[in-house]
């Protein structure tokens, strides 16, 4: 018998650890066909794990079969059983094979590439070492930083001939950072389905072609769809939350249709019918329509609720941390204003439209512009104190720092930190130029209810506005700029004590 060289030697290698990964890929797929069909699958001769133990010859030809009944397979395994499939008990060791699995393969098709990106997406979502990928990257020639999540698929496709990254293709991954940084501004799931982020996403899969299966697009993609997940469900638990606290309360009344979406009467057995756990494991492509609907439904419902919102709100006292304080004064106003005794002027406050807050948001920026040029041109001596219509507002140090900062637009804590006081102050401005208009419109009722009706708008976004500078006062305690961290929540807390005295002033008229 002749001598193996050693090329063969290392051929006859590579052979078998490609079968490796093919039978590991085996294995999987006939467990996942087993717990669906509550049987076994017959698998072909020679193809049995015993036989490819002892497979020495014809390995491309074991590997041609293996790959052509894996083919078969894949044809009765959609995505969304996939993605059900992949559990947090799921092996890393077989979601890696599964990987190489689909970026060898790199077929052409959306059904390919959805594979991989729920693969690739579970392997970031779920590392061998929690926290792994949110540690530093560094560049492996020296230059370019590379994620860890990136070098990580780099090593588990090392042996794997995956496509090059054309110049195009890298300006379409530029386009993922605005997107993460776009959903983490949507504060409702109305907002989120009407934004058509994830066509628009899905989109830029497909343009990508072949470069998906690129270690750098496959990182930056599971990054942004981790984001996204997370930021839709939390959206959407709470979208369901309140449909459903809606039908709860109705059927406690005796009523049973909810309202009318697409023409179709909605009722509370629908509404209870709905499984917030199984339509957030289900794909989202098949599962999207089910999720328009449930939009729908909330728009609906904020347009023409079946029973009043303030009967669903708690009647107890506030009693609520700083960074929802606001929105909770905003369901305080309106049980006290329904509790409001007969005599007094009886204010209801309005369902909040999109209109109401951008046209809230406009007189918002107007005021920070204005007091954004008293700071600037102002003795450094006196722009503390800045001139109001009705009042004087009075800024902190750190405040009027602020106001004057040169670098608003970077991408930094410190313009994180300096915008956000910003916002703060201009809510407070603008709060307490409503409640100076409300005193002095007592005697008129229609315009008492305009300026009540913006204070309700305001004490939303006021709201909003807490819970975002309260993430921004952690992010500056953990980077050890306390300062920052207590300058804002000495104004949030100002903000808060303006929004109580609104409340007060919603809920008892004519005081």
């Amino acid at each position: 018998m002749g001598r193996i060289s050693l090329a063969e030697r290392f051929l006859a290698e590579d052979l078998k650890f490609e079968l490796a990964i093919l039978a590991t890929v085996q294995g999987f797929y006939q467990k996942l066909l087993r717990d669906l069909l509550g049987g076994e699958i017959p698998v072909p001769s020679g193809l049995d794990e015993l036989a490819l133990r002892h497979t020495e010859r014809d390995l491309p030809e074991t590997l041609s079969r293996m790959y052509r009944w894996l083919h078969v397979l894949d044809m009765a395994i959609t995505p969304a059983v996939l993605r059900q499939a992949l559990t947090p008990d799921t092996d890393s060791e077989v979601a890696e094979a599964l990987l190489r699995y689909f970026v060898r393969r790199r077929e052409p098709s959306d059904i390919n590439r959805d594979k991989t990106d729920l693969i690739s997406t579970f392997l970031y979502r779920h590392p061998r070492v929690h926290g792994q990928w949110q540690q530093q990257g560094y560049g492996l020639d020296g230059a370019l930083p590379l994620s860890p999540f990136e070098i990580a698929l780099i090593e588990i496709l090392a042996d794997t001939d995956v496509p090059s990254l054309p110049e195009e293709h890298v300006q379409l991954l530029r386009n993922f950072d605005p997107l993460r940084e776009e959903i983490a501004r949507y504060r409702d799931f109305n907002s989120l389905m009407d934004s058509g982020i994830v066509s628009r996403v899905r989109e830029l899969k497909r343009w990508l072609d072949s470069s998906f299966y690129h270690p750098g697009v496959l990182a930056t993609v599971a990054a942004h769809n981790a984001a996204f997940g997370a930021r839709f469900d939390e959206l959407f638990v709470k979208a369901l939350a309140e449909i459903k606290q809606f039908a709860q309360a109705l059927d406690e009344m005796g009523g049973s249709i909810l309202s009318t979406v697409d023409g179709v009467e909605v009722t509370v057995e629908h509404v209870a019918a709905i499984e917030q756990k199984e339509m957030l494991k289900a794909d989202y492509g098949s599962a999207l329509e089910k999720f328009r609907r449930v939009s729908r439904l909330k728009k609906e419902l904020d347009r023409r609720p079946p029973i009043r919102k303030s009967l669903l709100a708690p009647a107890a006292g506030r009693n609520t941390p700083a960074s929802g304080g606001a929105a909770a004064a905003a369901k305080l106003a309106r049980v006290a204003a329904a509790k409001a005794p007969p005599p007094a002027q009886a204010f209801r406050p309005p369902v909040i439209t999109a209109q109401q807050i951008s046209a809230e948001e406009g007189k918002l920026r107007r005021v920070e512009e204005s007091i954004r040029v008293f700071v600037r041109v102002a003795d450094p001596k006196y722009r503390q104190i800045v001139p109001m219509r009705f009042f004087n507002l009075t800024l902190t140090a750190p405040e009027a720092e602020a106001y004057n900062a040169g670098f608003l637009e970077e991408k930094s804590l410190r313009a994180d930190v300096a915008r956000t006081l910003i916002r703060l102050v201009s809510c407070v401005a603008r709060v307490n130029t409503e409640l100076e208009e409300l005193k002095r419109s007592q005697s008129m009722s229609s315009l008492w209810k305009l300026h009540a009706d913006a204070l309700v708008v305001l004490l939303d976004i006021a709201g909003t506005t807490t819970e975002d500078a309260e993430r921004v006062a952690k992010m500056a305690a953990n980077s050890d700029a306390g300062a920052s961290a207590k300058a804002i929540r000495e104004t949030v807390q100002k903000l808060l004590g303006r929004s109580d005295l609104a409340v007060k002033a919603l809920a008892h008229p004519g005081n």
